[in-house]
């Protein structure tokens, strides 16, 4: 059989039915990892659901404990086919933010696949179940036209907490690197530019939240016998965030600004346009960093975000001085940022600028660290050719997400070049009440995958000698 039979047998692993029973099945089993006392039906996906599925096309698997004792296991398995093979690692995770079904609206349930029209609505459709039983299912297809063979070797890592951090997945990576060895990291999350365009990326932007706290005295003091005689702490805060980012969004310190803008990069975000869905907002031509397209503002550059502010009682304000305030802010920073000095970079900042009086803090141990592959690697324009010759389509390109994966995991500690191909669209209402796919692109999909696996098997040994050869001339770009 041919590359085009195997495009065609996953496509009809769609049409028959198959895709939609198999994913039936992972939707219908609970695995909510932020809910409290989930493990065993976190475990249950794995051992229940997964290790069945794969053992069936030739995988060997194992179930680790999580190292920290407390989260969702994880499922690493294997399938050999030859010493001198390129090796791919497939990642995924099975569990899912948390059902809360009495916000879906009626006639829908988290666990059940419901199909109006193109949508397929169930809680891990979009996010991330529907994707990975989707490669799996390419993977099938590709055994299927090659009569039993893939033409390479494949190793599998499923996680079940990726929805509450990915508590572990570092860990893991540490102490089972030679069982995760591999060429290159293939993987599937999060929403393509846009529901009708295939979608390459190829890292993430980091993600990192601290808090700024004002707390002056003991207790309020009424505002007319001390307004005016105490410093008032939701000011001082204010002020203080408008000294970090100004009113239109652009970042004033400089240690949170990135470095400029990689010409690759550039070129590669020329075509991309943000949003333009039904459900997308409309984007603010005049908020963020001047000069930049919409599409180099959100996947090029670091953006500071305040996602709360406290002061007083909003839902029942007094008529006094508070005695205190506190906002968390996000910084979502490309490669190159200095993260590990923001908490001492702020601090310096605020102490210069007139603010000692705001504590600085962050917010939580672990940062997602911003990744990119770069886009000159050999990896990245096969994968285009791939996806383009399956589609009839131009890819888009986008050299990290906008948002934050744990791609560190991958290309720091496993160090491998990491190609994510994303089979949701923006308007999927990933972690809300009536998340769903798009019936039509998941069919793309599915021949998408089993064109990019046909072609691992095909042409994937030239690349990985081409990569080794010329790594010198792109590695650090």
């Amino acid at each position: 059989m041919s590359r085009t039979d195997a495009v065609a047998l996953a496509e009809r692993h769609y049409d028959d039915g198959t895709f939609r029973a198999v994913l039936q099945d992972a939707v219908g089993r609970p695995t909510e990892s932020q809910a409290s006392g989930q493990v065993p039906q976190l475990r249950a996906y794995l051992s229940d659901f997964v290790a069945p599925l794969i053992a069936r096309l030739g995988f060997e698997s194992r179930i680790l404990d999580n190292p920290d004792g407390v989260h969702g296991p994880f499922l690493i398995g294997t399938r050999r086919e030859g010493d001198d093979l390129p090796t791919v690692l497939v990642y995924g995770h099975g569990d899912t933010v948390r059902n809360y079904p009495e916000q879906w609206r009626a006639g829908l349930h988290p666990l059940e696949i419901v199909v109006e029209g193109e949508r397929w609505y169930g809680r891990g459709t979009a996010d991330n179940k529907g994707q990975h039983v989707l490669n799996l299912g390419a993977l099938e297809a590709v055994m299927r036209a090659r009569g039993g063979r893939l033409g390479f070797n494949v190793k599998l890592l499923i996680e079940m907490g990726e929805e509450s951090g990915s508590p572990g997945l570092r860990e893991i990576c540490r102490q089972e690197a030679g069982a995760l060895r591999a060429d290159l990291l293939i993987a599937s999350d999060g929403p393509r530019i846009s529901a009708e365009r295939p979608t390459l990326f190829l890292g993430s932007r980091g993600g990192f939240n601290f808090e700024l706290v004002v707390d002056l005295r003991a207790g309020g003091h009424h505002s007319g016998n001390w307004g005016g005689l105490l410093r008032n702490p939701g000011t001082v805060l204010a002020s203080a965030i408008a000294s970090l980012v100004d009113g239109r969004g652009r970042i004033l310190i400089e240690a949170l600004r990135p470095p400029p803008i990689p010409e690759g990069v550039r070129a590669a975000l020329a075509d991309i346009t943000v949003g333009g869905d039904a459900n997308a907002p409309e984007i603010d031509a005049d908020w963020g960093e001047p000069g930049l397209s919409p599409a180099e503002r959100v996947f090029a550059w670091n953006t500071l975000e305040v996602l709360a502010f406290k002061c007083g009682d909003p839902d029942g304000p007094l008529n006094a001085v508070p005695p205190s305030a506190k906002a968390t802010l996000q910084l979502r920073f490309v490669v190159g940022t200095d993260w590990q000095g923001l908490i001492g970079a702020v601090r310096a900042h605020l102490d210069a600028n007139g603010f000692p009086m705001v504590a600085v803090q962050a917010c939580r141990a672990e940062v997602f660290r911003a990744t990119r592959l770069p886009v000159e690697d050999p990896w990245v324009g096969w994968a285009l050719a791939s996806i383009a010759e399956s589609t009839g389509k131009r890819p888009a390109l986008l050299p990290n997400l906008g948002g934050s994966l744990p791609n560190d995991a991958f290309s720091e500690i496993l160090g491998l070049p990491t190609l994510w191909v994303p089979h949701s669209y923006p308007a999927c209402s990933q972690h809300a009440p009536d998340e769903h796919l798009l019936g039509p692109q998941t069919r793309e999909a599915l021949g998408l995958m089993a064109g990019l696996f046909w072609d691992l098997g095909e042409t994937g040994p030239e690349v990985l000698a081409r990569r080794r050869a010329e790594q010198g001339a792109w590695q650090g770009r």
